[in-house]
């Protein structure tokens, strides 16, 4: 796992950015998994304007990770819209596949979805976010870590914390279709983004902590290419931040551009 600290989270997003669209450089044909959430958002808006400049995503496939169950592609809290808005109504993909939440038959959905990502050949790199509680896509703490796609029920943590994402007063759902943390792990390259001081507690669990059910992102700690960008105030828990720093800073220039190249 390679930490990687930026003073401002405008410096880890744009690091990011220079990820996947070396990625997409270097395989046209590439296959990405997405996320969605706030941290994403600048992300996508990065990529926007690569494309603008001359990124070609035309060849790329994508997965995204979750979606709600019930929820209709238009609601303007599903993550079919989150990604319209932000990202494919912006910068035309080859093939884009997100999790059907209005499927008549979910298991048969989840089953279709992990048949569709081997038939891509795979995923080259995986965009991820991390909850408070150390979730990664909808798997929550007490997640099997060798899951596949698969229907989960939400916490009442995390159901508080997407509230925002729907209108006043509306239910939200207590189910998800998510990618399992077993698919994650078969992704050449995971990119984990955190940033705030609410999301320290999880990323040091994650980074430091026991791998662990109840902390799913730290079985990351066995992926053979993590990179997790952090701000300081996400990293501010880190018993090794200091170490990290150094340990970057140390690197010949050749070995930095690793980062970009593997």
């Amino acid at each position: 796992m390679e930490v990687l600290i930026r003073e401002r989270k405008e410096d880890a997003v744009a690091l990011a950015a220079q990820v996947v669209a070396r990625q997409v450089r270097r395989q046209p044909r590439s296959v990405l998994g997405l996320a969605t959430g706030n941290t994403m958002v600048a992300l996508y808006g990065h990529l926007v304007e690569l494309h603008r400049a001359g990124l070609d995503f035309s060849q790329v496939t994508s997965f995204n990770l979750d979606e709600y169950v019930g929820l209709p592609p238009e609601h303007p809290a599903s993550y079919h819209y989150f990604m319209e808005k932000n990202l494919f109504s912006r910068v035309p993909f080859g093939a884009t596949h997100v999790p059907d939440g209005m499927h008549a038959h979910p298991p048969e959905c989840c089953d279709a979805y992990e048949q569709a990502i081997v038939a891509a050949g795979g995923i080259d790199l995986q965009l991820l976010g991390i909850g408070e509680d150390g979730h990664i896509a909808f798997n929550e703490p007490t997640s099997s870590l060798s899951s596949r796609t698969r229907l989960k029920t939400l916490t009442p943590m995390t159901r508080a914390t997407n509230a925002r994402e729907f209108p006043p007063g509306e239910t939200i759902p207590a189910v998800v279709l998510t990618m399992g943390v077993g698919t994650i792990m078969e992704s050449r390259h995971c990119l984990l983004l955190a940033f705030g001081a609410a999301k320290a507690p999880a990323v040091k669990a994650m980074i430091e902590g026991p791998i662990s059910a109840m902390c799913p992102a730290s079985a990351l700690q066995y992926h053979n290419h993590t990179t997790v960008l952090l701000d300081e105030a996400a990293a501010a828990q880190l018993s090794m931040k200091d170490y990290f720093k150094a340990a970057e800073a140390g690197k010949p220039d050749w070995q930095k551009r690793l980062l970009e190249d593997r």
